[in-house]
């Protein structure tokens, strides 16, 4: 079978309904890593929906118990057909977030795969099912139609991902060997534009945290005591007015970066605007070096009282869980003690700062120049027709300092999903067109791959 012939049947995967027949089945898989889940569901989704798919076209699989205590399973898939030929690593993570299906609209359940026209909805589709499994499948077509991929392929896939990758680190320092490779080609987070393929080479971090006001054990009546005790909840808005100002503006010195450089402002540069506020974000920067090459904080929650139904009291406490979308060149672990020294200096010592129990993300941007960089770039433009949005990272967070810290890997990410996917919200949904696209990019990218083994395997 010659190339356009493996291409056609790619694209045929999805035209003729057999991806959504697949997905509808990963999809119905509860695998929910958060408060709604069962650790036995995310086991399944291992034994039962990945192994069999992967065991029959040739992948050896060994699922792992996760090295910390609590922690999800891990699958480690290979498919090593000649130690010379250079060797790729792809990354899924097969939980999802909550379902809430209360919150999703009229005819539509999170675990229910539904079509119409070209979304599929439910919980997964976008984030991540979809995108390992359209990777998968690429791999599948070739293996198929010429019994070999001309390259060896590696494929690890997690449970853990929306609770911070928890334990994925560790795992990767125990099983470097098994995780050896010469590049990681992944799928997550959305494309830039609908119709245009997107890649990036890393990731904004993210960090969590609760900031708590709690003066008293009880709440007092607002009339009786008003004026004589304080609002913890007028306190927590007063401190948190102090971190950003009223455009989100950050005015904390630490949390602000040093590495928007001439080059990536021209990496940058030229991007389609993302739909944004005008009168929102750092006022000097445009819409993509805000999202792209700046930090943002975000209120998650803040609670205090029943806001359903309000008492004539004031509260003894107040809660906002917050959070930090931090770039290269913010410190990590400086980001909590310099937050604890602002509010001091501000005057809000009665101002708790507690750390979120979730892994935070570590920062990441791999150099947009690298020999591997540059070759799926040239292979996507040709597949595509169209060259590639190339972004230094993804505005959202992955566990990618796993593979560039640990593993010592180029990181490549190519996403199969869109920004309106309505990820981690109600009413999830892919895109039909997005994802016969994907096949074809991810299939040429797997072809271009073995065609240009030895070259390859030189790069570094």
């Amino acid at each position: 079978m010659d190339r356009h012939d493996i291409l056609d049947q790619a694209s045929t995967y999805v035209s003729t309904g057999a991806l959504a027949v697949d997905l509808a089945k990963l999809v119905a898989r509860r695998s929910v890593s958060q408060s709604e889940g069962q650790p036995e569901a995310l086991l399944a989704y291992l034994e039962t929906d990945m192994q069999p798919m992967l065991q029959a076209i040739g992948f050896s699989c060994e699922i792992f118990d996760n090295p910390r205590e609590g922690g999800a399973p891990l699958m480690i898939a290979s498919r090593i057909e000649d130690e010379a030929l250079p060797t790729v690593l792809v990354y899924g993570h097969g939980d999802v977030c909550n379902g809430e299906a209360h919150r999703w609209r009229e005819g539509l359940d999170p675990f229910v795969l539904t079509v119409e026209g070209d979304k599929l909805y439910g919980r997964g589709t976008a984030d991540n099912k979809i995108q390992h499994l359209i990777n998968i499948k690429a791999l599948e077509t070739i293996i198929r139609a010429q019994a070999r991929l001309g390259f060896n392929a590696k494929i690890i896939i997690e449970m853990a991902e929306e609770t911070g990758s928890y334990g994925l680190r560790e795992f990767f320092a125990l099983q470097k060997d098994a995780l050896s490779a010469d590049v990681l080609i992944a799928s997550d987070g959305p494309r830039l534009a609908i119709d245009t393929p997107t890649m990036f080479m890393g990731s904004r971090g993210g960090l969590s945290f609760d900031l708590v006001v709690h003066l008293r054990d009880s709440d007092h009546h607002s009339g009786n005591f008003g004026g004589l005790l304080a609002d913890p909840v007028i306190l927590l808005s007063h401190a948190i007015a102090s971190i950003v100002d009223a455009r989100g503006q950050i005015k904390i010195a630490e949390w602000r970066p040093t590495s928007l450089t001439p080059e990536i402002r021209a990496t940058l540069k030229d991007l389609p605007p993302r739909r944004h506020d005008a009168d929102w974000g750092e006022s000097t920067l445009t819409p993509s070096e805000r999202v792209f090459g700046w930090n943002s904080l975000a209120v998650l929650a803040i609670s205090a009282g029943n806001i359903d139904a309000p008492q004539n009291t004031i509260s003894g406490s107040a809660r906002a869980t917050c959070q930090l979308r931090f770039v290269v060149g913010t410190e990590m672990d400086e980001i909590l003690p310099a937050l604890r020294r602002h509010l001091d200096d501000h005057g809000f010592p009665m101002v708790e700062v507690r750390a979120s129990k979730g892994e935070p993300f570590k920062a990441t941007r791999f150099p947009p120049d690298h020999p591997w960089v540059a070759f799926v770039e040239r292979s996507i433009t040709a597949s595509a027709g169209r060259k590639p949005h190339v972004l230094p990272n993804l505005a959202g967070s992955l566990p990618n300092d796993a593979f560039t810290d640990i593993l010592g890997l180029p990181t490549i990410w190519i996403p199969h999903s869109h920004a309106e996917c309505g990820q981690h919200g109600p009413n999830e949904h892919a895109l039909l067109s997005i994802a016969k696209e994907g096949m074809l990019i991810m299939t040429a990218l797997f072809l271009d791959i073995a065609a240009h083994a030895g070259d390859l395997k030189q790069a570094k």
